[in-house]
């Protein structure tokens, strides 16, 4: 089961970089990259901090392992409040740059990185989402017909997360949980990776049934919240259960639907009754589930355009505007392309 939290690395000022630079040298190097590619790997960091301090008084880089069709890879994520870019062409073109630079860096990232987007704002800053793999990955044709991704952080500070996204394909279905361990820390991080580990077991192919099995299985940890949804590719359909506060809802290009969990904690409390509430597919949809350590009110109306970049950089915005910072964090955004 693939840990699917992002470390979180703080690029305010040069001190850091030396610190930074290492630590994902590291992590890639221990990931059993090539020499050669843990090289393009360093070269890619080093021009997103250089272009975070240059360019927007700093940010952050979320870094985390992946694996695509058994393919190794590494994601980078940089998140910055900087004045933003109205014409990113422009600056990712090779030798252009606002500083007086070579202006080499967003050009080299894109020519190393197998999925190189950025979203800008003027007067938001900006979201650069890379994704570098071992191998080349095979030629895209079209759009996948499942494309879920997350963004999943700790509380500041903490070493462990409490929040947890898990998704597979069973038969006609995909399904995915969104856990929230109650509290933060290590005891948090055991109750979600336990209700991880039972989901992905699970044959279950209903999400009250889901989310029964799991109450079952984190019996002995100290519970969490979570929202259970599934996506039947024959009935072309949502069904969604959730207990606890995590915040779920389905943008659609004619309409905007919220669901509302029921009260409990699973592995304590979960109601005698429980029911899934279906929802209809619409092409152009997607399911945003968020856990508490956003603020409520958090809405995507505000990122013109986003719909149309990787998931991924919707979930960063999302974290970027609206985390709390007071607890674990996590987003997770699920597109389906019929």
């Amino acid at each position: 089961m693939d840990n699917p939290v992002h470390a979180v690395f703080k690029a305010t000022d040069r001190s850091y970089f030396a610190i930074l630079k290492k630590d994902i040298h590291a992590l890639a190097a221990s990931a059993g990259f090539s020499e050669n590619k843990v090289g393009e790997i360093d070269i890619i960091v080093a021009e997103m901090v250089s272009n975070l301090v240059k360019h927007a008084g700093g940010g952050q880089v979320l870094v985390k392992l992946i694996q695509e069709q058994g393919n190794k890879g590494i994601e980078l994520i940089s998140i910055d409040n900087g004045p933003g870019m109205t014409d990113i062409t422009r600056m990712v073109a090779d030798g252009v740059s606002t500083k007086n630079t070579l202006g080499h860096g967003l050009g080299a990232m894109k020519r190393l990185s197998h999925v190189f987007q950025v979203y800008s704002l003027k007067d938001w800053g900006t979201v650069i989402l890379t994704r570098i793999f071992e191998k080349e990955p095979a030629p895209f044709q079209k759009s996948a017909p499942v494309d879920i991704r997350s963004v999943i952080l700790p509380k500041p500070g903490e070493q462990e997360c409490g929040d947890g996204f898990f998704c597979k394909q069973q038969g006609n279905q995909v399904q995915v949980l969104l856990g929230d361990g109650l509290g933060h820390g290590p005891e948090a991080a055991k109750a979600v990776e336990k209700a991880g580990k039972t989901f992905l077991e699970s044959e279950a192919t209903d999400p009250v049934a889901i989310i029964r099995h799991l109450h079952d299985g984190v019996k002995k940890t100290r519970g969490l919240v979570g929202t259970v949804a599934v996506f039947d590719m024959v009935d072309k359909s949502w069904r969604i259960c959730g207990v606890g506060n995590i915040a779920t809802r389905i943008n659609s290009p004619s309409t905007t639907k919220n669901y509302m969990s029921y009260n409990g904690i699973i592995g304590l409390n979960v109601p005698n009754t429980l029911n899934a509430q279906q929802l209809p597919y619409e092409k152009g949809q997607y399911l945003i589930l968020c856990s508490d350590g956003l603020k409520s009110r958090w809405d995507t109306i505000k990122f013109p355009a986003i719909v149309r970049y990787d998931p991924s950089v919707m979930a960063a915005a999302l974290i970027k505007d609206y985390a709390r910072l007071t607890d674990d964090m996590s987003v997770a955004v699920c597109k389906i392309n019929l």
